[in-house]
C-alpha cells in the first residue's frame, strides 16, 4: 500500500472567513467550550452595538426570538458559525467514495465526529455504537460522517475486520480520510505535536451551520445518548424559536419560555 498514491482532502470555502479565524493551537485550549448562548440576553456590548433607536425598536416578543441564538463573529467559536467546507474520500458499503459537506445543505442535519486512529481501543467502541443506532438518527433527518487522520485504505481494512477482533464490521455511515490533517485542523481538533485528533463532534444543522461541539480528550470516549438528545432538543428549538430547552430535556417533556414571567410557569411546574 505504501507505493498507492495518498488520499487527497481539499477545503473549501465559500465563506472565507471562517478559514482565517485563529484556531487554538494548543490541544488544551482547543478542547475549551467554544460557544456562548445566553437564551433570553445578551451580554452588554452585543446590545451597545445592536441597539435600534427607538422608532424602529422591534417588539418584546421579536427581540425574544432574536436573543435565542448568538451569532459568533469569524474571529470566535466556531459553534454559531458557517461549518468549513471539506471534500474528501471516504470509505462506505466497503467503497471508495467522495463525500463533500456541503451537499448536506438545504437537506439533511449532520453529526461530524472526529478520533483519533484506525485499529485502537476506545474508538471502535464509539464508531460501531454510533452505527448501530444509526437508524434513530436517520429518522431525524440526520447523516453521520466519522473522521480520522487514517487513509482510505486503512479505513477499509478495519472495515473488514471482524468486531470481534477490534474491527468495525460494516457500518452505516461513511469513514472519511483527513490524511492531510487539514480537516481536523480546522475544526480546531488537531493535536499538532501528535499529528491526531481530539475525539471532537459537532453537529451541524440543515442551513450548514454549526450549532453545537464537544470535545473530549482521547481517552474519554462519547454518549450516542447525548447526541442524539441535543439534536432532539436542537430540532426542537428550531421549530419551536420562541421557547428554549432546559436541562437534560427530551422530546415530550415541558420546555421553556425565555421571559422573566413567562417562565415562572416552567418552574412552577418542576
Amino acid at each position: 500500500m505504501a507505493c498507492l498514491a495518498a488520499a487527497s482532502t481539499t477545503l473549501i470555502s465559500s465563506k472565507p472567513s471562517s478559514f482565517s479565524a485563529r484556531r487554538p493551537s494548543s490541544p488544551i485550549i482547543a478542547a475549551l467550550p467554544r460557544t456562548v448562548t445566553i437564551p433570553g440576553g445578551l451580554s452588554k456590548q452585543f446590545f451597545k452595538s445592536s441597539r435600534l433607536p427607538c422608532s424602529d425598536a422591534p417588539s418584546r416578543s421579536a427581540r425574544s426570538r432574536r436573543n435565542l441564538v448568538a451569532r459568533a463573529s469569524s474571529e470566535a467559536p466556531l459553534v454559531g458559525n458557517t461549518s468549513p467546507d471539506f471534500e474528501a474520500e471516504a470509505v462506505f458499503d466497503q467503497e471508495f467514495i467522495n463525500v463533500k459537506l456541503s451537499d448536506y445543505i438545504g437537506k439533511k442535519y449532520v453529526i461530524l465526529f472526529f478520533y483519533p486512529l484506525d485499529f485502537t481501543f476506545v474508538c471502535p467502541t464509539e464508531i460501531t455504537a454510533f452505527s448501530d443506532r444509526y437508524a434513530e438518527f436517520e429518522k431525524l433527518n440526520t447523516e453521520i460522517l466519522g473522521v480520522s487522520v487514517d487513509s482510505v485504505f486503512s479505513h477499509l481494512a478495519w472495515v473488514q475486520t471482524d468486531r470481534k477482533s477490534g474491527g468495525l464490521g460494516d457500518l452505516k455511515y461513511p469513514l472519511i480520510s483527513d490524511i492531510t490533517k487539514s480537516i481536523s485542523k480546522s475544526y480546531g481538533v488537531l493535536i499538532p505535536d501528535q499529528g491526531i485528533a481530539l475525539r471532537g463532534l459537532f453537529i451541524i444543522d440543515k442551513e450548514g451551520v454549526i450549532q453545537h461541539s464537544t470535545i473530549n480528550n482521547l481517552a474519554i470516549g462519547r454518549s450516542v445518548d447525548e447526541t442524539l438528545r441535543t439534536l432532539q432538543a436542537l430540532q426542537y428549538v428550531q421549530e419551536n424559536p420562541d421557547e428554549v430547552c432546559p436541562a437534560g430535556w427530551k422530546p415530550g417533556e415541558k420546555s421553556m419560555k425565555p421571559d422573566p414571567k413567562l417562565s415562572k410557569e416552567y418552574f412552577a411546574a418542576i
